[in-house]
């Protein structure tokens, strides 16, 4: 017996009801359904730490050189994530949408040219990025004296991503290759700083062959394991038609993505403004942020890819219990990128970037200035107004799904498809 009176067996009668009544609240099926999301979402978390690795130990590395070296660093990933990197990854968005929808239907040829449709549109996307950064120097000398390391963009591995995308899930090659990348880059940034003394230029140097690494090595191993096989009819004329479906998705999609990851990037400009140890402190809790965000990252594409197959394969049912037991699952962590990814694989872009532009522009950076440069916080004020912003964000898009119409949702998508 223990102290309280109750052996260990009436312990577990007299909590056994509360149990059965938590089990109850949960849909039917919500225990296969949150292992299948666990399957996915565990290695898309591991493998969205890999591509985020890249930067983050050229950062590390450059941090080692001094005070003004991490700042111009952080101005220049700053610039190339607002002008480059964002605008591709949030165009390729669309393809979280449409594979997932066109794979659950079982149109597999289709997801072949959905995709050569995405890296047409992509490269194209390119150009004028390209054309900003190739003036980016001369630019950024109107705004600051912090010499800004000469890195370019590289949007190959986003493109290629889509050949290994989410929604067929093949994922695991993402973390293999990953894993082995960053060890490239951790050796070729340890190389050109500290045995060349390249400074930030060959850190430049390391993040881009890192880059251009993962793009080759992601595309051999389609190659190598036939992955294209069940999917790819080979270049057809039809990736050059019906642009315009691909684009209702894709500039929304973009939209969403850009919209909050550019709120965050003028805060490191504005931190840059106080003082080059505000902007180093900005990058550091950025970075920080970013590794945090990778898990309920990962839970959202998982949602996306759960939502978007069973929309394609006309299962409503489980288009609903996918997106309730991934608004669930992150919800420990964090529910906004849940509810987003949630949005993404029910072809809501437009609702999401809506939410995203008006939360942002209009409370929470206002609210983070106010309380960087009036209140004088610093970048404490910053991340304050971002909090406000996101908890509301939050709350908007969960309202919006569990009121949305599941049967119309599926009716669209059968349309579409």
């Amino acid at each position: 017996m223990e102290a309280g009176g109750q052996s260990p067996a009436q312990c577990c009668r007299t909590e056994a009801p509360v149990f059965r009544r938590i089990r109850a609240l949960l849909p039917v099926g919500s225990k296969a359904e949150l292992t299948e999301l666990s399957k996915l979402s565990g290695p898309l978390i591991l493998a969205q730490l890999m591509i985020y690795g890249v930067s983050l130990f050229s950062t590390i590395f450059c941090g080692h050189l001094g005070k003004e070296e991490l700042a111009g660093v952080s101005i220049a990933i700053s610039v190339i994530n607002v002008t480059g990197i964002s605008i591709g990854i949030g165009l390729a968005s669309a393809c979280d949408t449409l594979i997932s929808q066109t794979y659950g239907s079982g149109n597999l040829l289709r997801v072949g040219v959905i995709i050569q449709r995405a890296v047409l549109i992509l490269l194209l996307a390119c150009f004028p990025c390209w054309a900003i950064l190739i003036n980016t120097e001369s630019i950024l000398k109107h705004f600051t004296d912090i010499r800004v390391s000469e890195n370019r963009l590289n949007v190959a591995s986003t493109t290629v991503f889509v050949f290994l995308s989410p929604p067929q899930g093949v994922v695991y090659p993402l973390v293999i290759t990953g894993f082995l990348v960053n060890l490239l880059n951790v050796l070729i940034n340890y190389i050109l700083l500290f045995v060349f003394d390249l400074g930030v230029a060959g850190s430049a140097i390391a993040n881009a062959v890192s880059q251009f690494s993962m793009a080759g090595s992601l595309h051999a191993y389609v190659m190598w394991k036939g992955l294209y096989k069940t999917t790819w009819g080979g270049w057809s004329q039809q990736c050059l038609q019906d642009w315009g479906s691909y684009a209702r998705l894709a500039i929304p999609g973009m939209v969403m993505l850009c919209a909050e990851w550019w709120s965050y990037e003028i805060g490191s400009f504005l931190a840059g403004i106080i003082s080059e140890v505000e902007l180093g402190a900005q990058s550091v809790v950025f970075q920080l942020a970013n590794i945090a965000y990778m898990c309920p990252m990962g839970f959202g594409i998982a949602g996306c890819v759960r939502v978007g197959n069973a929309l394609g394969a006309g299962q409503t049912e489980q288009a609903k219990l996918s997106a309730k037991m991934t608004l669930l699952s992150a919800g420990q962590w964090t529910l906004e990128a849940a509810s987003s990814g949630v949005i993404r694989g029910a072809g809501k872009q437009k609702v999401g970037a809506f939410c995203i532009v008006v939360g942002y522009y209009a409370l929470g950076l206002p609210t983070g200035i106010i309380l960087m440069f009036v209140a004088k916080l610093g970048i404490l004020g910053l991340w304050i107004g971002m909090l406000i912003c996101a908890s509301l964000q939050c709350s908007f898009l969960i309202t919006y799904l569990m009121r949305m119409n599941w049967n119309n949702a599926t009716v669209e998508v059968s349309i579409l498809g």
